[in-house]
Protein backbone atom coordinates (compact mmCIF):
# COMPACT_ATOMS: atom_id res chain seq x y z
CA UNK A 1 0.00 0.00 0.00
CA UNK A 2 1.44 3.37 -1.08
CA UNK A 3 1.46 5.67 1.94
CA UNK A 4 2.73 8.79 0.13
CA UNK A 5 0.31 9.04 -2.79
CA UNK A 6 -3.00 10.84 -2.43
CA UNK A 7 -6.08 8.74 -1.93
CA UNK A 8 -9.74 9.17 -1.06
CA UNK A 9 -10.27 9.76 2.66
CA UNK A 10 -13.76 9.55 4.14
CA UNK A 11 -14.41 11.19 7.51
CA UNK A 12 -17.52 9.72 9.08
CA UNK A 13 -19.44 11.67 11.70
CA UNK A 14 -22.64 11.74 13.69
CA UNK A 15 -25.82 13.09 12.03
CA UNK A 16 -25.86 16.88 12.12
CA UNK A 17 -22.08 17.29 12.40
CA UNK A 18 -21.18 17.34 8.69
CA UNK A 19 -20.81 21.13 8.56
CA UNK A 20 -18.71 21.02 11.74
CA UNK A 21 -16.38 18.48 10.13
CA UNK A 22 -16.15 20.56 6.94
CA UNK A 23 -15.27 23.69 8.93
CA UNK A 24 -12.62 21.79 10.87
CA UNK A 25 -11.11 20.29 7.70
CA UNK A 26 -10.94 23.75 6.12
CA UNK A 27 -9.01 25.07 9.12
CA UNK A 28 -6.60 22.11 8.83
CA UNK A 29 -6.07 22.87 5.13
CA UNK A 30 -8.01 20.00 3.53
CA UNK A 31 -10.31 20.49 0.55
CA UNK A 32 -13.75 18.90 0.32
CA UNK A 33 -14.56 16.60 -2.62
CA UNK A 34 -17.95 15.30 -1.45
CA UNK A 35 -20.32 14.81 1.45
CA UNK A 36 -23.54 13.18 2.60
CA UNK A 37 -25.52 13.40 5.85
CA UNK A 38 -22.97 11.34 7.85
CA UNK A 39 -19.64 11.72 6.07
CA UNK A 40 -17.28 14.16 4.38
CA UNK A 41 -14.83 13.17 1.61
CA UNK A 42 -11.38 14.66 1.16
CA UNK A 43 -8.03 13.58 -0.29
CA UNK A 44 -4.62 13.05 1.19
CA UNK A 45 -1.73 10.72 1.90
CA UNK A 46 -1.56 8.16 4.67
CA UNK A 47 0.51 10.65 6.63
CA UNK A 48 -2.48 13.03 6.37
CA UNK A 49 -4.63 10.22 7.75
CA UNK A 50 -2.41 10.03 10.83
CA UNK A 51 -2.66 13.80 11.30
CA UNK A 52 -6.45 13.76 10.93
CA UNK A 53 -6.79 10.97 13.50
CA UNK A 54 -4.69 12.99 15.93
CA UNK A 55 -6.29 16.40 15.37
CA UNK A 56 -9.98 15.94 14.47
CA UNK A 57 -12.31 16.93 17.31
CA UNK A 58 -15.68 16.49 15.56
CA UNK A 59 -15.32 13.22 13.61
CA UNK A 60 -16.11 9.56 14.34
CA UNK A 61 -13.79 7.67 11.96
CA UNK A 62 -11.09 8.32 9.37
CA UNK A 63 -11.46 5.84 6.49
CA UNK A 64 -8.75 5.14 3.85
CA UNK A 65 -10.11 3.85 0.52
CA UNK A 66 -8.89 0.41 -0.58
CA UNK A 67 -11.08 -0.54 -3.56
CA UNK A 68 -14.59 -0.33 -5.04
CA UNK A 69 -16.57 -2.71 -7.25
CA UNK A 70 -20.09 -3.82 -8.14
CA UNK A 71 -21.70 -6.87 -6.54
CA UNK A 72 -25.27 -8.16 -6.47
CA UNK A 73 -24.55 -11.37 -4.56
CA UNK A 74 -22.30 -12.40 -1.63
CA UNK A 75 -20.32 -14.63 -4.02
CA UNK A 76 -19.55 -11.61 -6.20
CA UNK A 77 -18.38 -9.79 -3.08
CA UNK A 78 -16.05 -12.73 -2.36
CA UNK A 79 -14.68 -12.96 -5.94
CA UNK A 80 -13.78 -9.26 -6.01
CA UNK A 81 -12.48 -9.05 -2.46
CA UNK A 82 -10.17 -12.07 -2.81
CA UNK A 83 -8.29 -10.20 -5.57
CA UNK A 84 -7.21 -7.44 -3.16
CA UNK A 85 -3.59 -7.73 -1.99
CA UNK A 86 -4.55 -8.02 1.66
CA UNK A 87 -1.04 -9.24 2.50
CA UNK A 88 0.15 -5.67 1.81
CA UNK A 89 -2.48 -4.20 4.15
CA UNK A 90 -2.83 -6.57 7.11
CA UNK A 91 -0.14 -8.23 9.21
CA UNK A 92 0.05 -11.98 8.73
CA UNK A 93 0.62 -12.41 12.47
CA UNK A 94 -1.87 -9.69 13.40
CA UNK A 95 -5.59 -9.42 14.08
CA UNK A 96 -8.43 -7.79 12.13
CA UNK A 97 -12.17 -7.29 12.33
CA UNK A 98 -14.86 -6.41 9.80
CA UNK A 99 -17.24 -3.48 10.29
CA UNK A 100 -19.88 -2.59 7.74
CA UNK A 101 -22.93 -0.69 6.58
CA UNK A 102 -25.03 -2.77 4.19
CA UNK A 103 -28.25 -1.61 2.55
CA UNK A 104 -29.56 -3.57 -0.44
CA UNK A 105 -32.20 -6.10 -1.43
CA UNK A 106 -30.01 -9.22 -1.45
CA UNK A 107 -28.42 -9.20 2.02
CA UNK A 108 -30.82 -9.85 4.87
CA UNK A 109 -28.19 -10.27 7.57
CA UNK A 110 -25.17 -7.97 7.60
CA UNK A 111 -23.21 -10.62 9.48
CA UNK A 112 -23.31 -12.88 6.42
CA UNK A 113 -21.80 -10.15 4.21
CA UNK A 114 -19.10 -9.60 6.83
CA UNK A 115 -18.39 -13.33 6.90
CA UNK A 116 -17.97 -13.52 3.11
CA UNK A 117 -15.54 -10.60 3.19
CA UNK A 118 -13.61 -12.23 6.03
CA UNK A 119 -13.49 -15.50 4.06
CA UNK A 120 -12.04 -13.67 1.06
CA UNK A 121 -9.31 -12.07 3.19
CA UNK A 122 -8.45 -15.33 4.96
CA UNK A 123 -8.41 -17.38 1.74
CA UNK A 124 -6.16 -14.80 0.08
CA UNK A 125 -3.67 -15.09 2.94
CA UNK A 126 -3.78 -18.88 3.00
CA UNK A 127 -3.14 -19.00 -0.75
CA UNK A 128 -0.33 -16.41 -0.90
CA UNK A 129 1.37 -16.97 2.47
CA UNK A 130 0.18 -20.30 3.82
CA UNK A 131 -0.94 -18.60 7.01
CA UNK A 132 -3.44 -15.96 8.11
CA UNK A 133 -4.07 -13.29 10.74
CA UNK A 134 -6.58 -13.89 13.52
CA UNK A 135 -9.99 -12.24 13.30
CA UNK A 136 -12.85 -11.40 15.63
CA UNK A 137 -15.01 -8.53 16.87
CA UNK A 138 -12.47 -6.35 18.71
CA UNK A 139 -11.74 -2.94 17.16
CA UNK A 140 -8.49 -2.45 19.07
CA UNK A 141 -6.36 -3.63 16.14
CA UNK A 142 -6.83 -3.46 12.34
CA UNK A 143 -10.39 -2.77 11.13
CA UNK A 144 -11.74 -3.19 7.58
CA UNK A 145 -14.90 -1.21 6.84
CA UNK A 146 -17.32 -2.23 4.06
CA UNK A 147 -20.01 0.05 2.66
CA UNK A 148 -22.39 -1.91 0.42
CA UNK A 149 -25.16 0.27 -0.99
CA UNK A 150 -27.40 -1.36 -3.60
CA UNK A 151 -24.96 -2.99 -6.07
CA UNK A 152 -21.88 -0.92 -5.16
CA UNK A 153 -19.27 -2.06 -2.64
CA UNK A 154 -16.59 0.20 -1.15
CA UNK A 155 -13.86 -1.23 1.05
CA UNK A 156 -11.89 0.96 3.44
CA UNK A 157 -9.21 0.64 6.05
CA UNK A 158 -10.72 2.09 9.22
CA UNK A 159 -7.59 3.89 10.37
CA UNK A 160 -9.17 4.98 13.65
CA UNK A 161 -10.20 1.61 15.07
CA UNK A 162 -12.13 2.68 18.13
CA UNK A 163 -14.16 5.82 17.40
CA UNK A 164 -12.34 9.14 17.80
CA UNK A 165 -15.65 10.78 18.86
CA UNK A 166 -14.57 9.94 22.41
CA UNK A 167 -11.50 12.02 23.18
CA UNK A 168 -10.10 9.77 25.86
CA UNK A 169 -9.95 11.95 28.99
CA UNK A 170 -13.49 11.47 30.31
CA UNK A 171 -13.59 8.43 32.58
CA UNK A 172 -16.46 9.80 34.69
CA UNK A 173 -19.28 10.71 32.29
CA UNK A 174 -22.02 11.57 34.79
CA UNK A 175 -25.74 11.47 33.85
CA UNK A 176 -26.75 12.36 30.25
CA UNK A 177 -23.33 13.64 29.16
CA UNK A 178 -22.59 15.33 25.84
CA UNK A 179 -20.30 13.29 23.62
CA UNK A 180 -16.94 15.02 23.27
CA UNK A 181 -17.21 15.48 19.49
CA UNK A 182 -20.64 17.07 19.90
CA UNK A 183 -19.34 19.41 22.62
CA UNK A 184 -16.46 20.48 20.35
CA UNK A 185 -18.91 21.06 17.48
CA UNK A 186 -21.15 23.20 19.70
CA UNK A 187 -18.18 25.34 20.75
CA UNK A 188 -16.98 25.70 17.16
CA UNK A 189 -20.50 26.82 16.15
CA UNK A 190 -20.43 29.70 18.64
CA UNK A 191 -18.73 33.04 17.98
CA UNK A 192 -16.19 32.42 20.74
CA UNK A 193 -12.85 33.91 19.65
CA UNK A 194 -10.63 31.80 21.97
CA UNK A 195 -9.41 35.09 23.49
CA UNK A 196 -12.34 36.02 25.73
CA UNK A 197 -14.24 34.45 28.63
CA UNK A 198 -16.06 31.13 28.32
CA UNK A 199 -18.78 30.58 30.94
CA UNK A 200 -20.64 27.27 31.29
CA UNK A 201 -23.38 27.12 33.95
CA UNK A 202 -25.11 23.74 34.38
CA UNK A 203 -21.75 22.19 33.44
CA UNK A 204 -22.63 18.59 34.33
CA UNK A 205 -19.55 16.40 33.82
CA UNK A 206 -17.65 19.40 32.44
CA UNK A 207 -17.27 18.38 28.80
CA UNK A 208 -18.00 21.81 27.30
CA UNK A 209 -15.60 23.64 29.62
CA UNK A 210 -12.86 21.02 29.17
CA UNK A 211 -13.18 21.05 25.39
CA UNK A 212 -13.03 24.87 25.46
CA UNK A 213 -9.79 24.74 27.44
CA UNK A 214 -8.26 22.14 25.12
CA UNK A 215 -9.25 24.13 22.01
CA UNK A 216 -7.83 27.35 23.47
CA UNK A 217 -4.52 25.64 24.32
CA UNK A 218 -4.26 23.80 20.99
CA UNK A 219 -4.27 20.38 22.65
CA UNK A 220 -5.72 17.81 20.25
CA UNK A 221 -7.71 14.63 21.13
CA UNK A 222 -4.87 12.41 19.89
CA UNK A 223 -2.86 13.58 22.88
CA UNK A 224 -4.97 11.25 25.05
CA UNK A 225 -5.08 8.28 22.67
CA UNK A 226 -2.60 5.40 23.04
CA UNK A 227 -3.49 3.45 19.91
CA UNK A 228 -5.16 3.93 16.53
CA UNK A 229 -6.18 1.35 13.93
CA UNK A 230 -3.47 2.46 11.49
CA UNK A 231 -0.77 1.39 13.95
CA UNK A 232 -1.75 -2.26 13.39
CA UNK A 233 -1.43 -2.51 9.60
CA UNK A 234 1.36 -4.08 7.55
CA UNK A 235 4.30 -1.78 6.94
CA UNK A 236 3.47 0.69 9.70
CA UNK A 237 6.56 2.40 11.10
CA UNK A 238 6.50 4.12 14.47
CA UNK A 239 9.21 6.70 13.78
CA UNK A 240 7.20 8.84 11.26
CA UNK A 241 4.23 8.66 13.64
CA UNK A 242 6.28 9.76 16.66
CA UNK A 243 7.88 12.53 14.57
CA UNK A 244 4.41 13.78 13.59
CA UNK A 245 3.16 13.69 17.19
CA UNK A 246 6.21 15.56 18.44
CA UNK A 247 5.83 18.19 15.71
CA UNK A 248 2.15 18.77 16.55
CA UNK A 249 2.76 18.92 20.29
CA UNK A 250 5.64 21.37 19.78
CA UNK A 251 3.18 23.80 18.12
CA UNK A 252 1.36 24.43 21.41
CA UNK A 253 2.13 27.98 22.50
CA UNK A 254 0.05 28.53 25.64
CA UNK A 255 0.23 26.93 29.07
CA UNK A 256 -1.99 29.55 30.75
CA UNK A 257 -5.00 31.44 29.45
CA UNK A 258 -5.40 35.25 29.51
CA UNK A 259 -9.15 34.90 30.13
CA UNK A 260 -11.54 32.96 32.35
CA UNK A 261 -13.18 29.60 31.78
CA UNK A 262 -15.88 29.15 34.42
CA UNK A 263 -17.97 26.01 35.00
CA UNK A 264 -20.72 25.80 37.62
CA UNK A 265 -23.39 23.34 38.64
CA UNK A 266 -25.85 23.14 41.53
CA UNK A 267 -24.81 19.51 42.06
CA UNK A 268 -21.68 19.08 44.18
CA UNK A 269 -21.31 15.56 42.74
CA UNK A 270 -21.41 16.87 39.15
CA UNK A 271 -18.76 19.49 39.88
CA UNK A 272 -16.60 16.80 41.50
CA UNK A 273 -16.90 14.63 38.38
CA UNK A 274 -16.14 17.63 36.15
CA UNK A 275 -13.02 18.44 38.20
CA UNK A 276 -11.82 14.83 37.95
CA UNK A 277 -12.32 14.83 34.16
CA UNK A 278 -10.53 18.16 33.83
CA UNK A 279 -7.63 16.81 35.87
CA UNK A 280 -7.36 13.79 33.55
CA UNK A 281 -7.35 16.20 30.61
CA UNK A 282 -4.63 18.28 32.27
CA UNK A 283 -6.69 21.48 32.31
CA UNK A 284 -8.14 21.54 35.83
CA UNK A 285 -5.91 24.50 36.74
CA UNK A 286 -7.42 26.53 33.88
CA UNK A 287 -11.10 26.14 34.79
CA UNK A 288 -12.78 27.89 37.73
CA UNK A 289 -15.26 25.34 39.10
CA UNK A 290 -17.97 26.37 41.53
CA UNK A 291 -20.96 24.67 43.17
CA UNK A 292 -23.91 27.04 42.77
CA UNK A 293 -27.20 27.52 40.97
CA UNK A 294 -26.79 28.86 37.44
CA UNK A 295 -28.09 32.34 38.31
CA UNK A 296 -25.27 32.76 40.84
CA UNK A 297 -22.58 31.92 38.28
CA UNK A 298 -19.89 34.64 38.39
CA UNK A 299 -19.73 36.60 35.14
CA UNK A 300 -16.29 38.20 34.58
CA UNK A 301 -16.21 41.71 33.21
CA UNK A 302 -15.53 42.10 29.51
CA UNK A 303 -16.64 40.01 26.57
CA UNK A 304 -17.16 36.32 26.09
CA UNK A 305 -19.72 33.61 25.54
CA UNK A 306 -22.17 31.93 27.89
CA UNK A 307 -23.05 28.35 26.89
CA UNK A 308 -25.78 26.39 28.67
CA UNK A 309 -27.11 22.87 28.14
CA UNK A 310 -30.25 22.64 30.32
CA UNK A 311 -32.40 19.54 30.64
CA UNK A 312 -34.84 18.87 27.80
CA UNK A 313 -37.72 17.43 29.83
CA UNK A 314 -37.75 14.02 28.14
CA UNK A 315 -39.60 12.18 30.91
CA UNK A 316 -43.29 12.52 31.74
CA UNK A 317 -44.07 15.47 33.98
CA UNK A 318 -40.66 17.14 33.68
CA UNK A 319 -41.53 19.72 31.04
CA UNK A 320 -43.91 21.67 33.25
CA UNK A 321 -41.28 21.98 36.00
CA UNK A 322 -38.63 23.08 33.50
CA UNK A 323 -40.74 25.93 32.13
CA UNK A 324 -39.81 28.01 35.17
CA UNK A 325 -36.14 27.04 34.79
CA UNK A 326 -35.98 28.22 31.18
CA UNK A 327 -37.70 31.50 32.13
CA UNK A 328 -35.12 31.99 34.89
CA UNK A 329 -32.34 31.33 32.36
CA UNK A 330 -33.72 34.17 30.25
CA UNK A 331 -33.87 36.46 33.30
CA UNK A 332 -30.27 35.56 34.22
CA UNK A 333 -29.09 36.34 30.70
CA UNK A 334 -30.89 39.69 30.63
CA UNK A 335 -29.85 40.82 34.09
CA UNK A 336 -26.28 39.51 34.54
CA UNK A 337 -24.77 38.68 31.13
CA UNK A 338 -24.69 42.06 29.40
CA UNK A 339 -22.00 42.25 26.72
CA UNK A 340 -21.83 38.47 26.25
CA UNK A 341 -23.16 36.26 23.51
CA UNK A 342 -25.50 33.71 25.07
CA UNK A 343 -26.08 30.17 23.80
CA UNK A 344 -28.60 27.56 24.86
CA UNK A 345 -28.28 24.01 23.56
CA UNK A 346 -31.62 22.25 23.91
CA UNK A 347 -33.70 19.44 22.48
CA UNK A 348 -36.99 21.13 23.44
CA UNK A 349 -37.96 24.17 21.38
CA UNK A 350 -41.21 24.63 23.30
CA UNK A 351 -39.24 25.11 26.50
CA UNK A 352 -36.81 27.40 24.68
CA UNK A 353 -39.69 29.79 23.99
CA UNK A 354 -39.93 30.39 27.76
CA UNK A 355 -36.50 32.06 27.70
CA UNK A 356 -38.24 35.19 26.46
CA UNK A 357 -35.33 36.45 24.33
CA UNK A 358 -35.10 36.84 20.59
CA UNK A 359 -32.72 34.38 18.95
CA UNK A 360 -30.00 35.70 16.66
CA UNK A 361 -29.37 32.30 15.06
CA UNK A 362 -30.34 28.64 15.30
CA UNK A 363 -28.04 25.73 14.45
CA UNK A 364 -29.35 22.15 14.22
CA UNK A 365 -27.53 19.29 15.94
CA UNK A 366 -28.44 15.80 17.16
CA UNK A 367 -27.73 14.58 20.66
CA UNK A 368 -28.08 10.86 20.05
CA UNK A 369 -31.46 10.60 18.33
CA UNK A 370 -32.79 13.86 19.76
CA UNK A 371 -32.94 16.76 17.31
CA UNK A 372 -31.52 19.79 19.09
CA UNK A 373 -30.86 23.47 18.44
CA UNK A 374 -28.01 25.71 19.47
CA UNK A 375 -29.78 29.03 20.03
CA UNK A 376 -27.74 32.24 19.98
CA UNK A 377 -28.76 35.38 21.89
CA UNK A 378 -27.09 38.77 21.70
CA UNK A 379 -27.19 40.20 25.22
CA UNK A 380 -27.12 43.98 25.41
Amino acid sequence: MDLKSKNRIVISCSPGLVESVIAELNVLGFGITGKDHKAVITEGSFFDVMELNYKMRTANKILWHITSFKAVHPNQLYKNAVKVQWEDILKIDGYFTIDSFVKNNFIRDTRFANLRLKDAIVDRFNKTAGSRPDSGSSKDDAVIFMRWMDDFVELYLDTSGQSIAKHGYRRFPGPAPLMENLAASIINATAWDRKSNFVNPMCGSGTLAIEAALIALGIYPGNFRKSFGFQHIAGFEFKPWYDLRNKIEAEKQLSQLPFKIIATDISRKAVGIARDNAKLAGVDHLIDFKVCSFEKTPMPEGKGVLVMNPEYGERMGEEEKLEAVYKEIGDFMKQKCSGYLGYIFTGNLDLAKKVGLRTKSRTTFYNGKIECRLLEYELY
